[in-house]
């Protein structure tokens, strides 16, 4: 299993990157546990939605392309890069994609478009609504063993049961880390406030 560790990176929402060769042994087990990780986000999504899809007795509309996952060797001006879109996501042309909103409300379908600034971004788009706080930071850090909190998080229960009871959400199965509250409004990233 590659680590962080390994790798000498640094944990946090604001630290420089940690660069690996790719033709390095870690570099090759990043990639392929990359690959896998891609596979399985991508089967539980197909899952989810068939199922969603049958309990409500309904027929998807639309199928988004899974082909593309936000890592690899793309082709841009005719050079073979290494593109790693980390909060990101491709937008190709006419290609459609779904994002959700994390802040309670309807989630939006994006189509990439031909143009300038898509060439610039190497035809990328926001994965989402982007995290204010770390997952850590939004839940605190709990010892495993003795269940003694060390650090409180941002986060409570509290506030993300408020967001979910406003938007009228069943929410099963996420953590603190997950509440609306640890992410930007997706009407200020796409008008790009901050």
């Amino acid at each position: 299993m590659v680590s962080q560790k390994a790798a000498g990176a640094k944990d946090g929402m604001d630290v420089e990157p940690c660069v690996i060769g790719t033709d390095t042994d870690l570099g090759a087990q990043y990639l392929e546990a990359m690959q896998l990780a891609g596979d399985y986000a991508y089967a539980g999504r197909d899952w989810v939605c068939s199922k969603i899809a049958t309990l409500l007795g309904a027929t998807s509309l639309r199928k988004f392309t899974t082909t593309t996952i936000s890592h690899g060797v793309e082709t841009h001006n005719g050079e073979d890069l290494w593109v790693v879109r980390k909060g990101a996501t491709p937008a190709c042309p006419r290609a459609e994609g779904f994002r959700r909103r994390n802040d309670g409300r309807t989630s939006v379908i994006l189509e990439g478009v031909e143009n300038d600034d898509a060439k610039y971004s190497l035809y990328s788009t926001v994965h989402g609504a982007g995290r204010i706080m770390g997952r850590m930071e939004a839940r605190g850090k709990t010892d495993r063993k003795t269940g003694h909190i060390l650090r409180p998080g941002k986060v409570t229960s509290e506030m993300m049961q408020g967001w979910l009871k406003r938007a009228n959400v069943e929410l099963r199965g996420a953590g603190l880390d997950e509440s609306p509250d640890c992410y930007k409004r997706l009407s200020e990233v796409l008008c790009g406030a901050r």
